[in-house]
């Protein structure tokens, strides 16, 4: 609909075609459909007599021979070419009578059925067809004997199996359901459907003529055929031969230019069609009334959100132009996005293998009205939209996003279909297409305003009179005296001879209610994207250097634009950005600079968003997730009805044409071939030359035709924009010619290479998005990435890998086809390890290899194991799906960095593969195969935790083991250790470790990455001092294992006197990764960059630093926090590791209080928590002694002594070190700690305890200090609960 028409076209129709059966072939099987139809009905024969598959083999066609397809063909089509619409015989013969011939007998149903279809070319222009098939009596005697033989054969066949006659086919355009023919008694059952009397019965079959436009007027083509097919079948003959009516319609009615409407006459009355003008939403001529009357208001939103996020589709129906409707309707309305991919409403019965597609299609597959859903074996269901029109039902993948403001939406739309007097709900009555809006008429607008649809009088709104094409119109409404104050037309057109509307009631009402709901659904994205502009990338190069770097350069900046965007959108909006059509729509957007080269729908969304922007600048948008309702409904339909009231252009009447006496007259009841001589060109003496529209059109129109065109007017930028699209489709729609077995082949080589490319391209992104590409500058990506987008990349990997596992399957088991492979896997191997252990093949070597780990030996590895993986994802009772198992054992892979590893080791098992995929499957190509994997392996390159961070209500296995320092035996030690992990999801109590393994694994709720580890022991027995090096904690289903290094000693009268210790710790990562801090990307904590040069402590030994690392130290801590704020929500890391860490703020601050401390005795350590100690003695008793000091002094003098009490009263046995960490994180907490420096640095304490060089002593320096602190002042700083445990403050 929206993407390019056919520019050369100016005639409202290309060609005109009639197809059907050919007498001279005779009756040939469509092999491909009627396979098709054998094996559902051998399915559904089984199924309805309760036997068993193949129980009884009946011949291939076991259906009668009246219910059987044959080939029909294209009988005749005129003209015989147009240069810019070259004819395409098999597609159009294919997509007029998909289901190939039907036959019927007198007794059947025979009504005419109109479909219309649609053609893609390979550059994604559009041609339409539209179809009307009806049938005619069967004249040839050879064709009627041909099929009484086939029944005669049938019947033998059929004899012993009489008494269990099959469940009738219904035919396919009958109304009558499934249950009503069943009700019928068998024998008359029998009669009707399996016989066929040459000398009793008279033989129909179907034929089809049909419209091929370069526009979809689907209104006016219905009518201009169903009026010739009126002509052939009336007792009267028409009032002119057939020709002059096809001739007119081909040459001399043009296509109305944009914003004209033009009448043309048909065979018995008038025809009417018109066009939006280039400022309107683009032509779209389906009924959106059907469609909500089919699946109901919330239905149709979560298929338009399917189809936003390029989810495949699938549509379901019996009827063909239910499919073309909803599948043309949704495309309408993503207006003015559009959709990138295979687009077939209407997959002929030959082509089903399509649906094996690996990539995101929209496609309408024909039922035969009796199999229900389950019977339907679809190649991949793990990302499938599955809509069951008939049955007014839909089938969502799992995990869909909410379209954003859903229910607010939800009910706009409803109040334009109540208006309307139609329901939201999905309305069965509907099945007969059209229900008929006859009691509504245009007055009742008026008593609509009410309802806060319309608003006052529109015409004298601002924009209204901004707008001078209306004015224009005003003016001309005014001389054609009609008020658009009060619409008031009268309900029967027919009677009422000067009504002003010049077409029927019922057309202006669908007119009316599709530009209010496509207006409903436009304003959508002018409001969600009203600030777009500001976010797109312009390329710095010129556009050749932007072309060949297409594939890697970021169009759009992702993370500002969600960054802005309320909460409740980013589900959705995070995966839209990344769709293709998404892309295409920014792409375009980069090659127009200006108004005149954007394409029709930039164009018209750009003024749209212009107008919303003019309407906030006085209250600029804050992103809000306020609903704003769509405001310009009146000013659209205004433009309608205008155009309907008044024709802008009548075209010229039928007239007989040069024909030879005799020509032109025909049987009735046969629609004929025509004189080809009189139709094959076009008018060609000078009077109408050129003549298809009148002159001054032309000049006007010149430039508004050129700007649709545009998509195919062959210049530069045409061939930049095709190619931006093609980037990431490789097919638009099947080639419908040739179907040999080369074809296919080629087509599925096509898939295998965009399914190789579509996964180099995800992978790189999610690599660019992870680790903050130095070459941001390159427009290579962001910084940063969210929690949701993160989410969001996965999601969209697990779905390409579900595609690829899914292409060119043998048999279909279960909704996730990369589950089900893994399945089969895990089921053979286990069969290979019950073999005994001598005999074991050597596949299984691979498994047993350990993974490395600079734990040391302390803590073995876990083994690499697949089925191990798997079991744990089994062993999860929340994920219930098989598509969730497989994205829940991915995401797992991907944290463990075993994905590429874990999938070579699935495609080794080459039996399996070769007995699950057909030859031509993504699998079995080796070379691609290889280098799909050699993708994956990049991920290793980063840490993911998207399986820990996405099942948080798990029960996880924890390994602890508390390593002792290997220099003093811990043997003799006598107490009772115990721990507590915490984790930035939960913590897990108390847990008392054996003192002799100092080991123990326990299950637990997920905890999330881990931050912290208390220690302590009971103090009991005789030799209670300890000496700990380190604890180790490993998570036992992803791996992780943490390490929170001690080296002090917990026992009373050693150290500093503790009990118990709070360790802070950080990820180990594998030794197989070099020791290179910067390879490990989101790091655990900012590098220490500096702070590593100077220092390398041993347990015991101070560093002695000077004055400027010192001062170097502390900035780099406060830095740390200071970048942790800065970071989204999402994506900080852990706190506790920025205050307590390895050179955190604590290690930082202890450093500034070292700093020439003096040392009273040789043997004994003094801390710096005796100095605050004695520090607060004294302040203590100057409080008391009532020394006159300011406010300010005495309040900072009281918050520092109350915090010194609260730690001093812990119960917890917390040595002095311990304290003084717990006293700098509730300072940073309540913003306290430059308050508290300057009162010590003023301290006669100080000057007593320090030497002179101290830095507590240079004024200069503390300054300094207390201004770096101060920067914490605007975070709002919130401790892990480990860190301030037993204190009241």
């Amino acid at each position: 609909m929206s993407t390019g028409f056919s520019s050369s076209s100016s005639r409202f129709a290309d060609y005109f075609v009639i197809c059907g059966l050919d007498t001279e072939s005779g009756l040939e099987p469509d092999e491909l459909s009627a396979l098709c139809q054998y094996i559902q009905a051998t399915k559904f024969r089984d199924v309805a007599r309760g036997q068993l598959a193949g129980a009884e083999e009946g011949e291939n066609f076991e259906q009668s021979p009246l219910r059987r397809t044959f080939k029909s063909k294209v009988l005749a089509h005129y003209p015989d070419n147009v240069e810019w619409n070259p004819f395409d015989q098999d597609a159009v013969g294919m997509l007029c009578m998909p289901k190939g011939l039907s036959f019927r007998t007198q007794t059947d149903i025979r009504g005419p059925q109109f479909h219309s279809f649609i053609i893609t070319r390979e550059d994604g222009s559009r041609t339409y067809g539209f179809a009307l098939t009806f049938f005619e009596e069967v004249t040839s005697k050879q064709i009627c004997s041909a099929m009484q033989t086939l029944y005669h054969m049938h019947n033998a066949e059929q004899y012993d199996i009489l008494h269990t006659p099959p469940t009738p086919r219904s035919p396919e355009d009958t109304r009558s359901t499934p249950q009503q023919l069943l009700a019928a008694p068998s024998l008359s059952r029998l009669q009707r459907f399996n016989s066929y009397d040459i000398s009793r019965d008279t033989l129909y079959v179907s034929k089809c003529i049909c419209l091929i436009t370069p526009m979809g007027f689907a209104h006016a083509c219905r009518r201009v055929l169903e009026q010739l097919h009126q002509a052939v079948t009336s007792p009267q003959p028409p009032p002119l031969p057939l020709e002059s009516y096809v001739y007119n319609v081909l040459y001399e009615v043009p296509l109305p230019p944009a914003g004209r409407s033009l009448k043309f006459l048909g065979v018995y009355g008038p025809v009417v069609c018109q066009r939006p003008s280039t400022a309107e939403l683009p032509l779209f001529d389906f009924p959106l009334q059907e469609v909500f009357e089919l699946l109901g208001v919330e239905n149709v939103l979560q298929l338009f959100t399917c189809a936003l996020l390029e989810i495949q589709i699938l549509l379901y129906s019996q009827h063909y132009q239910r499919l073309m409707t909803v599948a043309e309707s949704i495309t309408a309305l993503m207006f003015p996005f559009q959709w990138q991919h295979v687009y077939v409403p209407i997959l002929p019965a030959s082509l089903l293998h399509f649906l094996d597609a690996p990539v995101p299609y929209l496609m309408g597959l024909h039922s035969n009205g009796q199999d229900d859903r389950t019977k339907l074996e679809l190649p991949q269901e793990a990302n499938l939209c599955f809509v069951d029109i008939d049955n007014h039902f839909i089938e969502l993948p799992e995990d869909l996003p909410q379209f954003p403001n859903k229910l607010e939406f939800i009910q706009e739309i409803s109040e334009v279909l109540l208006a309307f007097g139609i329901s939201s709900e999905a309305n069965p009555q509907c099945s007969d297409g059209q229900s008929k809006l006859r009691g509504f008429r245009s007055g009742d607008m008026a008593s609509d305003k009410r309802n806060g649809n319309l608003a006052g009088s529109p015409l004298n709104s601002y924009l209204l009179r901004e707008n001078q094409t209306i004015a224009r119109l005003q003016a001309l409404v005014k001389r054609t005296g009609v008020s658009l104050e009060k619409l008031d037309v009268k309900e029967d057109t027919s009677t009422n001879k000067d009504s002003k509307v010049q077409c029927d009631e019922e057309e202006l009402k669908k007119h009316q209610l599709n530009i209010h709901v496509r207006e409903v659904f436009a304003n959508r994205f002018t409001q969600m994207f009203s600030d777009y502009e500001v976010f797109v990338i312009q390329p710095s190069q010129d556009k050749e250097a932007w072309f060949s770097n297409r594939d890697q350069m970021q169009n759009f900046d992702k993370a500002s634009f969600l960054s802005d965007q309320p909460e409740p959108y980013l589900p959705f909006l995070s995966r839209f950005l990344e769709t293709q059509m998404f892309a295409s729509f920014i792409d375009s957007k980069i090659l127009c600079h200006d108004d005149e080269d954007k394409e029709h729908t930039l164009r018209v969304f750009d003024s749209r968003v212009d107008k919303i922007r003019m309407l906030n600048v006085r209250t600029p948008t804050l992103r809000t997730s306020m609903y704003q309702k769509c405001t310009n409904i009146d000013e659209a339909e205004k433009a309608i009805e205008m155009r309907l009231y008044k024709i802008d252009h009548t075209a010229l009447h039928p007239h007989l044409l040069d024909m030879k006496i005799g020509q032109g007259r025909y049987e009735p009841g046969f629609f004929p071939r025509l004189q080809s001589d009189v139709l094959s060109s076009g008018p060609t003496s000078n009077k109408w030359a050129k003549r298809s529209a009148p002159a001054q059109w032309r000049r006007k129109d010149r430039q508004k035709q050129h700007t649709e065109h545009l998509y195919l007017d062959n210049d530069q930028r045409e061939k930049y924009i095709q190619e931006a699209r093609n980037l990431g489709t490789t097919l638009r729609q099947p080639k419908l010619s040739d179907l040999s077995p080369s074809v296919i082949a080629q087509t599925n080589w096509k898939f295998v290479e965009g399914l190789l490319k579509e996964c180099r391209n995800k992978t790189k992104r999610m690599l660019v998005e992870k680790m903050g590409r130095e070459a941001v500058e390159l427009g290579h990506g962001e910084v940063s990435i969210t929690g949701v987008e993160e989410n969001t990349l996965i999601a969209s990997l697990c779905d390409l890998l579900e595609r690829i596992w899914s292409h060119g399957l043998q048999v279909k088991q279960g909704k996730s086809a990369l589950w089900s492979h893994l399945l089969h896997y895990q089921e053979s191997k286990e069969k290979r390890d019950a073999t005994p252990a001598g005999l074991s093949p050597p596949g299984i070597i691979h498994d047993t290899e350990r993974r490395k780990s600079d734990a040391g030996c302390a803590m073995p590895p876990l083994k690499v194991s697949l089925i191990q993986d798997m079991r744990h994802i089994q062993n999860i009772s929340e994920i219930k799906t098989d598509v969730g198992k497989a994205r829940a054992w991915v995401r797992l892979s991907m944290e463990k960095k075993l994905l590429s590893r874990h999938l070579k080791q699935l495609l080794s098992d080459h039996e399996l593969t070769k007995k699950l995929y057909k030859r031509y499957a993504f699998l079995r190509c080796d070379d691609e195969k290889e280098q799909f994997l050699y993708h994956l392996l990049s991920f290793n390159a980063v840490d993911y935790f998207c399986f820990t961070n996405v099942f948080t209500t798990i029960m996880i296995p924890y390994h602890v083991v508390i390593i002792p320092s290997k220099k003093l035996g811990g043997s003799m030690f006598t107490a009772n250790p115990w721990v507590c992990v915490s984790g930035e999801l939960a913590e897990t109590g108390v847990l008392q470790v054996p003192k002799n393994t100092l080991e123990i694994t326990f299950e637990c709720q997920n905890l999330g990455k881990l931050t912290t580890v208390q220690m302590g022991h009971d103090n009991s027995g005789l030799y209670a001092k300890w000496l700990v090096e380190c604890v180790m904690v490993r998570n036992g289903i992803t791996g992780h294992t943490y390490k929170f290094p001690c080296g002090r000693w917990l026992g009373k009268g050693v150290d500093d006197g503790s009990l118990e210790r709070i360790l802070v710790g950080e990820l180990a990562t594998n030794t197989t990764e070099t020791e290179d801090r910067m390879c490990r990307t989101p790091p655990m904590q900012q590098s220490p960059g500096m702070m590593r040069r100077f220092v390398t402590i041993s347990p015991n030994s101070k560093p002695k630093l000077n004055t400027g690392q010192i001062q170097e130290g502390v900035g780099e801590a406060i830095n740390g926090i200071v970048k942790h704020f800065h970071k989204p929500e999402k994506e900080r890391g852990s706190l506790t590791l920025l205050l307590c860490g390895e050179y955190g703020l604590v290690w930082a601050l202890e450093q500034v209080f070292q700093h020439g401390f003096k040392s009273p005795r040789l043997f004994k350590n003094v801390f710096i928590w005796d100095f605050l100690e004695k520090a607060q003695v004294y302040f203590e008793s100057t409080e008391q002694s009532q020394m006159t000091q300011d406010e300010n002094w005495q309040m900072r003098v009281r918050h520092f002594c109350h915090f010194m009490r609260a730690i001093n009263s812990t119960p917890r046995n917390i040595g002095k070190d311990g304290k003084f960490q717990m006293l700098v994180c509730l300072g940073a907490r309540d913003h306290l700690l430059h308050h508290w420096i300057a009162l010590l640095a003023e301290c006669p304490i100080t000057a007593q305890m320090y030497e002179d060089m101290a830095l507590l002593k240079d004024h200069s320096l503390v300054n300094s200090l207390i201004r770096v602190l101060q920067t914490l002042q605007e975070f709002n700083i919130t401790l892990e609960a480990s860190l301030v445990k037993g204190i009241g403050i």
